[in-house]
């Protein structure tokens, strides 16, 4: 592994960090400072992923046309301008929810360039050896994971000792961070191979036509989908439910999310060590099957708060555990399956459909929680959840041996 991996590594752990700060702060913004209603928080929810719908495929397509790591420069730091600007907005009494609405959005036009790009730059960075795709999925899953952990406490305490729009200067300073990290990065990254007419519609034909038809991929873009639209519509959900009928200060809310995502961390530490040990299909069937069940926990979840509370905690470290170790098995299938040339269309078609049930599972928290009520609404995401484990137990996915060659 060449010594530029770590300089990458470290940026994005920064960068993850600060994302979380963002992923708590802003709604915590529209609710606290314009008291924003249940179908306006997922909304906003919906409109922070569902630029991956609209531009991922495109994006993608031209992503693998140039060097990435000057796309992900340029777009750390368009970032890094959006998500400043909202608290200067907030102290000089001009920001509105419309507003707050119009910048998520762009923000999340920006993080689809740079998704598309990171993914298939990291493999350049040990130059492509397919040995090494479960090491750097490990050590990226581990930063996910820790992100997960420190970062909603750390969003809860800035968000309690200053504001919700104050706390999102953390998140612009990561992306700071991150730019000073891809500019030290000294290995030159392989030129794409030009080819003799570029034709965008036909290029991303390509990469839908890869995933589409490669059974493993079509498998876990299904999949993928399904449990990414549970576990946005359980967060925003229990987000809207601790605060409105748990009456849950954000320190409080904070504390939850991070130490339920010690479950992630535990999850990548320890993937890489259970891959080795027993069959990838085994591991993936039983990670995804945690994340599934977690949110069961939540809907049977009575009694006092503190019983709540702890159910709740207990819910979210399981769905993370299991979410730290099928990630690194689903991206490195995702490598693993896919050639380089394509590897930016394939990811994209992936961010499009993640975040895409990101995006709706965000929409549908805040629509349904509005006309059954928080309790309800977490109960029919529960039994929607554990259902999507047929599908689990039918997937080829599941009865995979080891990695394809």
């Amino acid at each position: 592994m060449t010594a530029d991996f770590p300089k990458f590594w470290f940026g994005e752990t920064v960068s993850l960090l600060g994302t979380q700060v963002s992923n708590l702060a802003l709604p915590l913004t529209a609710i606290s400072t314009f008291h924003a209603s249940n179908a306006e928080v997922g909304v906003l929810r919906f409109l922070q992923l569902a630029p991956y719908i609209g531009f991922a495929l495109v994006f993608g397509a031209w992503a693998d046309r140039v060097r990435r790591r000057h796309v992900m420069i340029a777009t750390n730091l368009v970032r890094m301008a959006l998500v400043g600007v909202v608290p200067a907005l907030a102290a000089r009494h001009e920001l509105s929810m419309p507003l707050l609405l119009v910048i998520a959005c762009a923000v999340g036009v920006a993080s689809v360039m740079f998704d598309v790009s990171w993914m298939p730059y990291a493999p350049t960075l040990v130059d492509g050896d397919e040995r090494r795709y479960v090491e750097i999925s490990a050590k990226m899953g581990m930063s996910s994971s820790a992100s997960d952990v420190a970062g909603p406490g750390l969003a809860g305490l800035l968000v309690s000792v200053l504001s919700a729009p104050t706390a999102l200067v953390v998140d612009a300073c990561s992306y700071a961070v991150s730019v000073t990290s891809l500019l030290a990065i000294r290995k030159q990254e392989p030129r794409p191979t030009p080819t003799a007419q570029r034709n965008l519609p036909r290029e991303i034909r390509e990469g839908l036509a890869w995933v589409f038809g490669t059974r493993i991929l079509r498998w876990l873009a299904f999949v993928g989908f399904c449990c990414n639209f549970s576990m946005i519509t359980v967060w925003t959900m229990f987000l809207l439910y601790g605060t409105q009928e748990l009456h849950l200060a954000a320190s409080t809310l904070g504390a939850i999310f991070a130490t339920a995502s010690v479950g992630g961390l535990i999850g990548a530490m320890v993937s890489r060590a259970v891959i080795a040990r027993f069959r990838l299909g085994r591991v993936y069937f039983c990670a995804q099957t945690a994340l599934l069940a977690g949110p069961t926990l939540i809907a049977v979840a009575g009694g006092p708060k503190a019983v709540v509370v702890a159910l709740v905690t207990g819910s979210f470290f399981t769905t993370y555990l299991g979410l730290g170790i099928a990630n690194v098995v689903i991206v490195s299938l995702r490598q693993a399956a896919t050639p380089q040339a394509l590897l930016s269309r394939m990811t994209a078609c992936f961010r499009m459909l993640l975040f895409g049930g990101g995006a709706l599972g965000g929409l549908t928290a805040g629509l349904l929680s509005g006309a059954i009520g928080d309790r309800d609404a977490l109960i029919a995401a529960a039994v929607f959840s554990a259902a999507v484990v047929v599908a689990l137990a039918l997937s080829p996915v599941s009865r995979l041996r080891e990695l394809p060659a």
